[in-house]
Formats: C-alpha cells, sequence, structure tokens
C-alpha cells in the first residue's frame, strides 16, 4: 500500500511498521490521519521514533482513533497520572519488584469491552539496550492452524478472568477463541496466557491441553517482532489482534514512559 503523508517501513513479513515523516507534536492534516488508520489496519502495530511528546499530545493521537478507555481493575504495575485519569505512568527501577507485561497477553481482555488499542510513549530507556517489547500477530497465528483445529475452536468459548492479573475485584468475561476482527474482517485466535483461565465447552483437562498448545503456538517465532526502544519512541497496538510481552533484562536501569488507551466498540465477535 503506497502512502503519500507518511511513510511506513515494514519490520517482519506479519507484523509490525516504522511510521516515518511525522510530527505528532503538531497537529496532524486529514490525509495523515486516514493514512495513520491505513497503517494501524495494515501492520497491527505501529511505531514512531524521536516524539518528544506531552500528555495531551499522546491522548490527542489516541482521540483520532476514538475516546480514551479507563483502564479497569486495581495495578501495581501502573499508575494513574495526577489529574490525567487516562494516562498511566509505567516506571520501573531498581526499587521495582516485578514490571507489568511479562507475559504474553493482550490488554483487559477480561473486561466486557476490551480496549481497542494501546499507545505506549517511553521517555526514559536503559542506557545499553533491554527493556525491549515482543509483539506477535493473532491473525498469523490463526491463518497458521490446521484446518481440523480450525474446525474445533471455530464455536468454542473461553473465560477471561481478570482476578488472575489485577486481583479479587477485576472482571470476568467470556469471548469466543476465534474472533473476526471489526475492520478487516479477517480470523484472530483471541485467547491469551495473562487472563484466559479455560475454554467453556470441555473438560477441564481438556481445556488445560488446548490451551497450552495455542499459548505455545501464538508464540512462535514466526509470528513475532521485537522492538527495540529508544528514548522518546511510541509503540501502538491493535489491541484486538495482537499479542505482546514486555522484557524484563535492565534491572536495575530506568526504563519509564506512559500509556492510554483507546475505548473499544464492542465485544469481540464470533467468526
Amino acid at each position: 500500500m503506497a502512502y503519500e503523508t507518511i511513510s511506513a517501513t515494514p519490520l517482519s513479513p506479519n507484523i509490525g511498521a516504522e511510521i516515518g515523516n511525522i510530527d505528532l507534536t503538531k497537529p496532524l492534516g486529514n490525509r495523515q490521519i486516514e493514512e495513520l488508520h491505513q497503517a494501524f489496519a495494515q501492520y497491527q502495530v505501529i511505531f514512531f521514533r524521536d516524539q518528544k511528546i506531552d500528555h495531551e499530545a499522546h491522548k490527542a493521537l489516541a482521540r483520532q482513533f476514538g475516546e480514551l478507555h479507563i483502564h479497569v481493575g486495581p495495578s501495581t504495575e501502573s499508575v494513574p497520572v495526577a489529574g490525567e485519569p487516562e494516562v498511566r505512568a509505567l516506571h520501573f527501577d531498581a526499587n521495582s519488584e516485578r514490571v507489568a507485561g511479562e507475559v504474553w497477553h493482550t490488554d483487559q481482555s477480561c473486561a466486557a469491552i476490551p480496549p481497542l488499542g494501546s499507545i505506549l510513549y517511553l521517555h526514559t530507556v536503559p542506557p545499553d539496550g533491554g527493556g525491549d517489547t515482543m509483539f506477535a500477530s493473532m491473525y498469523a497465528a490463526y491463518d497458521a492452524l490446521s484446518d481440523r483445529m480450525k474446525g474445533y475452536l471455530d464455536k468454542l468459548t473461553a473465560t477471561h478472568d481478570g482476578r488472575k492479573v489485577f486481583g479479587p475485584n477485576a472482571p470476568v468475561n467470556i469471548h469466543p477463541i476465534v474472533a473476526k476482527h471489526p475492520i478487516s474482517g479477517r480470523k484472530l485466535l483471541y485467547i491469551n496466557r495473562g487472563q484466559t483461565s479455560h475454554i467453556n465447552e470441555v473438560p477441564r483437562d481438556e481445556s488445560d491441553a488446548v490451551l497450552g498448545f495455542l499459548y505455545q503456538h501464538c508464540a512462535h517465532p514466526d509470528f513475532q517482532l521485537r522492538f527495540r526502544w529508544k528514548p522518546d519512541s511510541i509503540a501502538f497496538w491493535d489491541n484486538r489482534c495482537t499479542h505482546h510481552r514486555a522484557i524484563w533484562d535492565y534491572y536495575p536501569n530506568v526504563r519509564s514512559g506512559f500509556r492510554v488507551q483507546i475505548k473499544g466498540s464492542a465485544a469481540p465477535v464470533a467468526a
């Protein structure tokens, strides 16, 4: 796909592109916004370099894709910024006992309507590398399944239990295992190790075995990319069709930034 007002450099065959020729600290033109939507749909996660944005610019980018989402459930790894409930700080250093997102997951799949997407801005990164984020395409994961497995999974649902991550007051909801993306119409796998607890229509031992296979399958390198952060970089991922995982290999160095999320418009729809 050709772009006129931005550049898009693919980072792997199945997922991800770095966006150039854009300044997110300034208002965007209508054509730039249209092409960002195109790139987001095409690549599932898009990245920006050298964008020293403030909270207003961060939220302005998110609002081009929908309403801002407020995080559901408690979290010890991210905290809301004072006076900015839509912005959460993610700061990790020598005093951190754990970091957010060390397990493959999609953000808040436990919610009745999970976020459409997440935009993470890091202003401070470890000085000698480390702190990468891995992303995986759930389109590619679904496409690589055998026809027999696709048929088996097609009408099954799974429970997503936020209590596994966020504590006793977090939501619990049921979503289809094979979902259809509302924009592209493509089929994708909608389960994740972080929050999916079990398949509802089969015995628990069968559920455990099938989910174990699917978690391993979704983490196959063919479906992935690994993004190396630099100061003032941004990652913007489609939460409906991707997994991501944070790498905590930088202790005791600092990795710090802010995240906003975009409200989903509907629950995942069975394909």
